[in-house]
């Protein structure tokens, strides 16, 4: 299916004003027959009385970045999409098949706000076809990584409708069509990904391990899903403008254990970097001793110096002297 833009006159007032002259001109020339008498005029009257307002429904008002997908006994006739006041075929129907989907996005949602007015609720529901950029907001979702560990994830992906035609005739529901993508682009390419970076693992496809993980590379991973998304909600209609990961953390069941984890790597590394820059400076002392000549030390008073600076240096609490008087030997 095709799109097909319709460029009609903005005729919608003027047929409006008519309507209105020929109910005014209607009631007058009934009136004035039934007193004359003149029943042909009377049934004339009768007539465009009982008929004129089969011109309204083809009254059509658009505001700017809106769309109405027009079909006449089945058959598609175009789509308007430039806003203003239109009259067209009065049997001409429009055609939205999603108008009563609600999803967790902008436009559908009143966030909970006290409900909205008769007026409002019925234009929301019009089979008018928003054109704006809207952002679907995703339920979280639980899904394994790449080393089978459990994650939950929420995504929020910015769109808009590129095609009218094929959104309203080549799906039944362009929102609920994008929302269920969505959940499956989600999972085809999380599941390639470790949460956080891991040895051995390739998330490019090209058999060669890298560094790339959900946590360290959210802009890529994000890229990656919009362009699965949009692969897959083409033929739809529809334009992905974005996709951002708004929710990344452990699943509960394992969250604290992967918490202890975290913390006994963090420890490690700052044991590592504590005793690296304690057997620095035990050799520093050494050698400043050796040059300066201020003590000769033999090998067992070098390894007695070098453990008690290294507690010294390594310890978690300050150090206790203990002051020898005597002689090591």
């Amino acid at each position: 299916m095709k799109e097909k833009v319709l460029t009609i006159g903005k005729h919608g007032m003027a047929v409006l004003l008519l309507s209105f002259l020929i109910y005014a001109a209607a009631i007058i020339g009934t009136i004035w027959s039934a007193n004359q008498g003149a029943y042909p005029l009377l049934i004339l009257c009768i007539i465009l009385l009982a008929t004129t307002w089969l011109l309204w429904p083809g009254l059509k008002v658009l505001r700017p970045q809106e769309a109405l997908v027009l079909t006449l006994f089945g058959k598609y006739v175009g789509t308007i999409k430039e806003p203003g006041f239109y009259f067209v075929n009065p049997f001409c129907s429009a055609v939205n098949p999603a108008a009563k989907t609600k999803l967790n996005q902008s436009g559908d949602v009143n966030n909970g706000r006290p409900p909205q007015s008769t007026a409002t609720e019925i234009a929301s529901l019009s089979n008018k076809i928003s054109l704006k950029i809207m952002t679907l907001n995703n339920s979280r979702q639980k899904i394994n990584d790449c080393l089978g560990n459990p994650i939950e994830i929420g995504i929020a992906v910015t769109w808009r409708i590129q095609d009218t035609a094929k959104a309203v005739f080549n799906v039944d529901n362009y929102k609920e069509f994008l929302s269920l993508q969505c959940d499956s682009a989600l999972r085809n390419i999380v599941r390639i990904y470790p949460y956080d970076v891991a040895p051995n693992v390739d998330t490019t496809g090209d058999g060669i391990a890298d560094e790339g993980s959900l946590r360290g590379s959210s802009e890529t991973v994000a890229a990656r899903i919009r362009e699965e998304i949009q692969t897959r909600v083409h033929e739809a209609g529809i334009e992905v403008v974005e996709a951002r990961i708004t929710h990344l953390a452990y699943a509960p069941e394992i969250a604290a254990v992967m918490l202890q984890r975290q913390q006994a790597s963090a420890i490690i590394d700052a044991r590592k970097m504590i005793v690296d820059g304690a057997v620095g400076m035990v050799e520093m002392a050494l050698d400043h001793l050796s040059q300066n000549q201020i003590v000769e030390l033999d090998e067992e008073r070098k390894a007695a110096m070098v453990s008690n600076l290294l507690v010294v240096l390594c310890g978690n609490h300050d150090a206790q002297p203990v002051v020898n008087s005597g002689s090591l030997y």
